[in-house]
């Protein structure tokens, strides 16, 4: 044996499973991947083993002999954070298999076992145990010391070594987006695509051609074949901004390239496999949109199995300083020009904002601030928080500025109930309960100021 076959230290792999024909297939499939294998019977034994190797991968079937696969998924979690835990699932078991990512797994399995599924696996878990040197630049684009910021780091990291769907639910404005590119960027994934897609943003009629692609000639105008974006993402991360904008027909379509893992285009014969992991986000609250009927449970389920929530501005106001510094910066730069500085009255201001925008209105804020400001310094008025939507300066409005007193009111209420909707995340009744109204008045302006 050569000086580097013996230097060289094989990963290795902890199987757990009481049929033998199961456990030797899965030894033999990550033989030929180069791993060293140990196997367990059932949890007793695992955990024994676990107690004296280290390992760098772990499959257990659900239904073990003495307990069930969930107790050491939660054993593995809280002892072994760091090991990567697949379960392996009776076909069909969805709910099962949430479960076990809810609990911490890695991602799951469906027997019979398809071994190019399981290879994949398994590449994707060992890359989680090579230093990722995204992880080190995370806090150069997520700013905010504030502890809402400090938990969301945290989550982001341990979301980031998972393969589970996650809902990002958010104000717009917040940073959604960036919080699934850092989902992406310190997780297995971050050397493969990133596809970001505003599902809002797609004509319904070519939404099924968008996400699963479609052969030449199989509608008009479908003059060469394109690949859609699940093909795009192949390997890496679909971003589905928006979901709660999808019509109904797209999300039953969308339910079943994810449940099977396979998409066909418009026009081909037969499905292609696909390894995407699936982020979504919305301004909307989904469970809402279940309840209204706009939403279709079952695909709520299969996206929702951990939410993340981002905090708004107004929760995190500490952050407002650096932030705002940073975005100097970042425009000086840009302009080739010396940083301006807010004076201390003009950050009091902000913090004082309740920035229904959040970042974004932040951002726009000071580059109009920024743009206008006569020196160095950016005074309270360079902010024109009076032009900002239900927030005159002194809180009251000029009698100049009314021409029509009826008008006015009824834009003052809708500036107030939108406010209030995007506060509580687009539930209907917690706004109503927050502007002091009875759901039934609160549906009734809806309606009539056109917002329903």
């Amino acid at each position: 044996m050569s000086k580097t076959e013996t230097m060289t230290v094989r990963q290795k792999a902890l199987i757990i499973d009481d049929e033998p024909d199961i456990r030797e297939l899965l030894e033999i499939t990550l033989g030929r991947m180069k791993l060293d294998t140990r196997s367990a019977r059932n949890l007793k034994e695992a955990k024994e083993c676990l107690a004296r190797e280290h390992y760098d991968l772990c499959l257990t079937d659900m239904r073990l002999p003495d307990g069930c696969g969930l107790e050491l998924v939660q054993f593995i979690q809280q002892q072994y954070p760091q090991l990567p835990v697949a379960m392996i699932t009776a076909y069909g078991s969805l709910d099962t298999a949430i479960g076990a990512l809810k609990a911490g797994a890695f991602d799951f399995l469906t027997k019979p076992v398809d071994l190019g599924r399981l290879r994949e696996l398994v590449n994707t878990a060992l890359r989680l145990r090579t230093p990722n040197p995204n992880e080190l630049t995370v806090d150069s684009r997520l700013l905010g010391a504030s502890p809402p910021m400090n938990v969301l780091r945290k989550q982001i990291g341990k979301l980031a070594r998972s393969q589970a769907p996650v809902y990002i639910s958010g104000e717009s404005g917040s940073g959604k987006e960036l919080v699934a590119r850092l989902i992406h960027e310190q997780g297995p994934r971050h050397e493969r695509p990133f596809v970001p897609v505003n599902c809002g943003a797609i004509p319904s009629e070519l939404m099924e051609s968008e996400f699963f692609g479609h052969k030449k000639g199989s509608f008009t105008g479908a003059m060469e074949d394109k690949p859609g974006l699940f093909q795009a993402a192949n390997g890496g991360t679909l971003f589905l901004d928006e979901v709660a904008d999808l019509p109904l027909p797209m999300q039953v379509k969308l339910l079943r390239a994810i449940q099977e893992k396979a998409v066909r285009s418009v026009g081909g014969a037969k499905e292609v496999v696909v390894d995407v992991r699936i982020l979504c986000a919305t301004h909307k609250d989904l469970a809402s949109e279940v309840a209204a009927g706009r939403f279709r449970q079952d695909l709520y389920y299969r996206l929702n199995v951990i939410e993340l929530r981002v905090p708004p501005l107004r929760e995190r106001r500490e952050d407002i300083a650096q932030l705002a510094e940073v975005m100097l910066r970042r425009l000086a730069q840009e302009c080739g020009d010396t940083p301006a500085r807010l004076q201390p009255d003009a950050l009091a201001k902000l913090q004082s904002y309740r920035f229904p925008g959040n970042v974004r209105e932040l951002e726009n804020m000071l580059e109009r601030a920024y743009t206008l400001c006569e020196g160095e310094e950016i005074k309270p008025s360079d902010l024109r928080l009076s032009d900002a939507p239900g927030m005159p300066e002194n809180g009251e409005a000029s009698l100049a500025q009314i021409d029509n007193l009826e008008d006015h009111l009824e834009e003052v209420e809708r500036k107030l109930i939108m406010q209030a909707l995007e506060e509580t995340r687009w539930n209907r009744t917690a706004a109503a309960q927050r502007l002091g109204l009875s759901f039934r008045s609160m549906r009734y302006r809806l309606k009539k100021l056109g917002l329903d």
